[in-house]
């Protein structure tokens, strides 16, 4: 028997990654805020990997932070081992990626929840999202009770239907064990969502005690522990080690062997999988010249011995998994505490949603992270803060808070996801972002904390934070221009002793750093300075001095795309009147609903050719609506 159980503003759906930072975002906003999940135990559940960050996902947890988030601020309690990813190569593709204490991120969220103002959380199952007059009125919960909202954020992760998959063995479960959601999937087809059904897997975990670490590479983590969040200086705790061992041919034998024991290959597994995170067997069949796969060992925490096995994402059966890894060396003796399985779940249609993560067809109801299609808890996190923002922009009747693919990763994912659409769990890549120099990881709080703090999620002191560096930037660039190293005898042996050319005259110490030897101590040295700059101050000026080149043509690139992006389109156009437009185009177009050119050119189906149609249509109506003075 159902009841009125209360009213908010908002109501979150799910306490995975994205449920947390949505549900934080609109209480932190003001908003009387409730988030339901199915599972206390699980909010913020690293259900795969123990870790956080990583190419291009470092970047988004960043952004995250900046925005006001938490996501940064929980890893820095949590983490065991930090490490920066990519190091050999420029600035653009450097990541930061932490090992969790899985255990620890969950509690420490958890307490993050339950301690936040404005804030109710539940455990609960919601089967039903009830609207009116095409606005969202309530959710109904398997056990009866009614909230009354008026926005809702969807953040159901991996749980709709969800099925996990063992060999031959199959059972209607979420991650881990966890009950799944029976009843959603339907009240959205009812709403008139179109839903896919997508594919994930995880590795077994293994204990400890029955692997040889003295037959692995030992993988560290960074002697100086940057943080995530740009609210927390260097890190100091005793690290834990990850380690490296390999597949050989041995492993690859037996997967072929038993190939036609493997769901992917006998037909159980329906949903689409990632290509960019293929199981094990999948790797062997794919790129059968590979001699060997990489495998890492990591901690699941400090108080336990379970370690995840990255690389070895399987659906394989049970004894078959037991066979395959005690053929890697030092895993020659395992035990396997949880199996790898695969897991299949449903997931919207996300070009039905504006790039404010709002449904396009009924008003106040926001859609964050698998539940789109995507993949990862960084791009679930990222989605989430954004939804909530948005939420909370709905619910007070301003404009949403948008970011475009110049301004974030976060905008490239969200541009991604709501213009093109993903056919399989889609997954942050740097590759993905045009302007990647200009949006590093390391100048995330620059980028977006100014809009953080307008949308008054960003807290005063973060603010006095940023405002100190950004001045401190601009002083240090400053204090470079002034100053002048003169060609003396023992600047000249001091550049040599770098490999650097001597310089015959007076150089500015601005000028001098641009040289790819040069680094910043050194220049503090050459111009006999002190070092009144901090760490982050001094990245941010290195960077910006060397690659100034390369940064002003991305600069000017971004401001050709920002011509595009301006460029709106009326919400009332009817495409279907537009001559010239393709068939295909027109069906694209009005099922994306574009808010600008730049948009409707990134869409599937849209050729150059319909773009200059659409363009001289927007034209011709501007001066025809002029002309009557409308």
């Amino acid at each position: 028997m159902e009841f009125n159980a209360g009213k908010y503003h908002i109501a979150v759906i799910g306490a995975g990654h994205a449920g947390c930072e949505a549900a934080l975002a609109g209480a932190r906003l003001g908003m009387k805020t409730l988030i339901v999940a199915l599972n206390l135990e699980a909010i913020a559940m690293l259900a795969c990997n123990p870790s956080i960050g990583g190419t291009s996902k470092g970047h988004l947890v960043r952004e995250v932070d900046a925005l006001g988030g938490e996501m940064g601020i929980n890893i820095d309690k949590s983490l065991i081992q930090i490490r920066m990813l990519n190091t050999g190569k420029g600035p653009a593709v450097h990541s930061l990626r932490a090992q969790a204490d899985k255990h620890l991120y969950h509690r420490e969220m958890k307490r993050t929840l339950e301690n936040q103002e404005n804030l109710t959380l539940i455990q609960g199952e919601v089967e039903e999202i009830r609207t009116r007059n095409g606005k969202v009125e309530a959710v109904k919960l398997a056990t009866g009770q009614v909230y009354y909202c008026d926005a809702v954020v969807v953040a159901s992760g991996v749980y709709l239907k969800s099925r996990i998959i063992i060999g031959e063995y199959t059972a209607e479960s979420g991650p881990s064990g966890l009950y799944p959601a029976r009843s959603l999937s339907r009240n959205l087809r009812d709403l008139g969502f179109t839903l896919y059904r997508f594919k994930t897997g995880t590795p077994a975990r293994v204990n400890s005690r029955s692997l040889d670490f003295s037959k692995m590479i030992v993988q560290p983590g960074d002697p100086t522990l940057a943080p995530f969040s740009f609210m927390n200086d260097p890190i100091k705790i005793e690290q834990v080690p990850c380690y490296l061992t390999y597949t050989n041919e041995a492993t690859h034998e037996i997967i072929r062997k038993n190939l036609h024991r493997s769901p992917l290959y006998s037909g159980v597994i329906e949903g689409v999988g990632a290509r960019y995170c293929p199981s094990i067997e999948d790797k062997i069949v794919r790129f059968p010249e590979k001699k060997s796969h990489q495998i890492f060992l990591e901690p699941e925490g400090l108080y336990t011995n379970e370690y995840y096995v990255q690389g070895m994402s399987s659906s394989l059966p049970v004894d078959v998994q037991i066979e395959v890894y005690r053929t890697i060396p030092g895993m020659e003796n395992v035990e396997i505490m949880r199996p790898a399985y695969a897991i299949e779940y449903d997931c919207i249609d996300s070009t039905q949603l504006k790039l404010s993560l709002e449904s396009k067809e009924i008003k106040g109801l926001f859609f964050a992270g698998q539940i789109n299609g995507s993949s990862g808890y960084e791009e679930a996190a990222a989605q989430g803060i954004m939804a909530g923002i948005n939420a909370v922009q709905y619910l007070k009747n301003e404009e949403p808070l948008i970011l475009d693919r110049s301004d974030a990763y976060i905008g490239v994912l969200i541009d991604d996801l709501a213009t093109k659409g993903t056919p399989e769990p889609y997954r942050m890549m740097t590759s993905r972002a045009e302007y990647r120099l200009l949006l590093r990881q390391d100048n995330a709080d620059l980028r977006l904390t100014e809009k953080g703090y307008k949308i008054g999620l960003v807290t005063e002191e973060r603010y006095r934070r940023f405002m100190a560096k950004k001045e401190g930037i601009e002083k240090e660039e400053k204090r470079l221009k002034e100053t002048i190293v003169p060609p003396s005898r023992e600047n000249n042996e001091y550049l040599s002793s770098l490999g650097s050319t001597p310089i015959q005259s007076g150089i500015l110490l601005y000028d001098l750093l641009k040289r790819p030897e040069i680094k910043y101590k050194d220049i503090i040295k050459l111009g006999n300075l002190s070092e009144e700059a901090g760490p982050a101050v001094q990245e941010q000026v290195e960077i910006q001095v060397k690659y100034e080149g390369y940064i002003n043509k991305q600069i000017r690139q971004v401001e050709q795309f920002k011509k595009a992006e301006n460029m709106r389109i009326p919400q009332d156009i009817d495409y279907d009147q537009i001559t010239g437009l393709r068939l295909e185009a027109v069906q694209k177009l009005k099922a994306v609903q574009p808010m600008s050119i730049g948009q409707a050119s990134r869409i599937s189906g849209v050729s150059p050719a319909d773009i200059s149609v659409l363009m001289i249509y927007l034209e011709k109506r501007r001066r025809e609506r002029k002309a009557d003075g409308s």
